[in-house]
């Protein structure tokens, strides 16, 4: 386990940065880059969507749409960063508790770019609070509250990283 001396990360982290906090690889990696970071306050992501994605060989093979639950996951991805870069919970992994007020509000296709922004309304121990919003050209593509858990017990995180926890 990591014991707070790693430096918390600059943006804008790629891929390999992110990978290096987060256990999800791909294709369920689902956050590009993260262009803004303040731990444990908010993150702002990036997915680029695009035509080659699994999910669109059957949502819809005629009609190519991001299913919105891999919005809301690719915002719970963006809120794990700005989490797990805290000491506190360098290493761990973070677990969806609900999805509270959650809004589709626009389509999501291949070409766009979706920006993920999350805001920590709440942190403590081991429960979060965070709100998110998920917009294409500044118009909003889905919003939610996600309450999010950091299991006490890490072994299914040293699991999910392969034998060892993650390095941040």
């Amino acid at each position: 386990m990591t014991t707070g001396t790693a430096p918390t990360p600059t943006p804008p982290l790629e891929a390999a940065d992110i990978m290096r906090i987060l256990p999800h690889r791909f294709p369920f990696l689902l956050v590009d880059r993260v262009i803004e970071l303040v731990p444990g306050k908010r993150a702002v992501g990036i997915k680029m969507v695009t035509a080659n994605e699994p999910q669109f060989t059957g949502h819809f093979p005629e009609r190519p749409i991001m299913p919105g639950v891999l919005m809301v996951e690719a915002l719970a991805q963006t809120a794990g960063v700005a989490i797990l870069t805290l000491d506190e919970y360098r290493g761990k992994m973070g677990l969806f508790a609900g999805i509270d007020e959650c809004r589709f509000r626009r389509m999501v296709v291949p070409g766009d770019q979706l920006t993920l922004k999350v805001e920590i309304e709440k942190l403590r121990g081991m429960f979060g609070r965070v709100r998110c919003v998920a917009s294409v050209d500044g118009e909003i593509a889905v919003e939610a509250t996600l309450s999010i858990i950091i299991p006490r017990d890490q072994t299914v995180a040293a699991t999910a990283f392969g034998g060892r926890q993650a390095d941040a």
